[in-house]
């Protein structure tokens, strides 16, 4: 089956819409992260410099600067890993998930082998599914778009000796468990995985895409390989200022209190969700989005969009189908006036 792997969700969004469709927080910038970002432009006749900011996202993941590597965004780390990585035998994408790493693998010349995760189980990770011989394996986690969390151990049980284990954790600063401290299943920290490379954007929780903002953590050998793939100055002096920001104890103290809240309107979504006629709710969500599987979905999401809202079409994701939609997570007022317009959209067609 062909899908459109190019799609994303902001092709979704239009003027007059609600955007339930892109998955970026759309609340006012803390003045901790604007005020650097607003000093760096005065600055911005120099080239930019990224070892400060390197520092700094060393020290909040406890890693050593040479096992950082900032990008332009989650989607420039792609495709410098599709590039750098040109030799790999038997690449491997588990879907569903971000399109963007199988597109970039594809684009440079890749042929590329999926491994898709079932409904059944609630699309969790089962390692055995990966061919042994693969040396170079991509997964989320949480995973977009499922926003299902998969255990630390189970995907740390995906790494072998002479592959490259890639693991996106785009949207793990947005993951919450109640009594555990800090981010939840996420292995950016580990140094004693091999040939483990963890991907983070900056871009989701803090409402920096147009800034283009994000970093590979992984082995101090294997970063320069990446970094030789970069264009020269990728990341520009506004992404780096932000970059040093976001790394901070401010900064993080302030993402955990968001994934707090952000928990408690994905379950109000989910409860809501899990009482329309029609939908299921794909696994057991954990990230800023749920996606849900309800008959007709193509008409029902043209339908809402006609309501004024967007959502995200599941059929170009590999894995789903066309009975599949994703819902960002907003506040729980405008949960509610989406879920009555969804079980008015339903009920009406039925």
């Amino acid at each position: 089956m062909t899908y459109d792997l190019d799609h994303h969700g902001d092709a979704e969004v239009g003027a007059g819409l609600i955007d339930l469709a892109v998955n970026v927080r759309h609340q006012p910038m803390p003045g901790w992260l604007s005020a650097p970002i607003v000093d760096s432009l005065h600055r911005l006749s120099a080239y930019p410099d990224a070892t400060s900011a390197t520092a700094a996202v060393a020290a909040r993941h406890r890693r050593d600067p040479a096992e950082v590597l900032l990008t332009a965004g989650a989607a420039q780390a792609f495709v410098l890993l599709a590039q750098a990585l040109r030799g790999a035998r038997r690449p491997v994408v588990v879907h569903p998930q971000f399109t963007e790493p199988e597109a970039a693998l594809r684009n440079a010349g890749h042929d590329v082998d999926r491994v898709l995760l079932s409904a059944r189980d609630g699309f969790r990770l089962d390692p055995t599914l990966v061919p042994d011989d693969s040396d170079l394996v991509f997964v989320g986690n949480p995973t977009n778009p499922t926003s299902v969390l998969h255990p630390a151990a189970d995907v740390a049980a995906l790494a072998r000796p002479g592959r490259v284990l890639v693991v996106d954790e785009a949207f793990a600063d947005i993951t919450h468990r109640p009594g555990v401290p800090g981010e939840p299943e996420s292995l950016a920290g580990r140094r004693d995985v091999p040939g483990l490379v963890v991907l983070r954007s900056l871009t989701k929780t803090w409402g920096l895409a147009g800034l283009r903002i994000g970093y590979l953590l992984g082995p101090a050998g294997l970063l320069p390989r990446l970094a030789a793939a970069q264009p020269l100055w990728a990341v520009s002096t506004p992404a780096l200022a932000a970059a040093a920001a976001c790394a901070s104890p401010v900064a993080v103290a302030a993402e955990r209190e968001i994934a707090a809240q952000v928990t408690a309107e994905r379950v109000h979504l989910v409860d809501r969700l899990r009482h329309v006629p029609s939908v299921t709710v794909a696994g057991e969500p954990a990230a800023a989005f749920v996606t849900i599987h309800v008959p007709a979905a193509e008409r029902i999401r043209l339908e809402l969009r006609r309501r004024g809202y967007a959502v995200r079409r599941g059929d170009t994701f590999p894995g789903l189908g066309a009975d599949w939609l994703r819902i960002a997570v907003r506040d729980t007022a405008t949960t509610d006036r989406f879920v009555q317009t969804l079980t008015e959209v339903i009920e009406e067609r039925s």
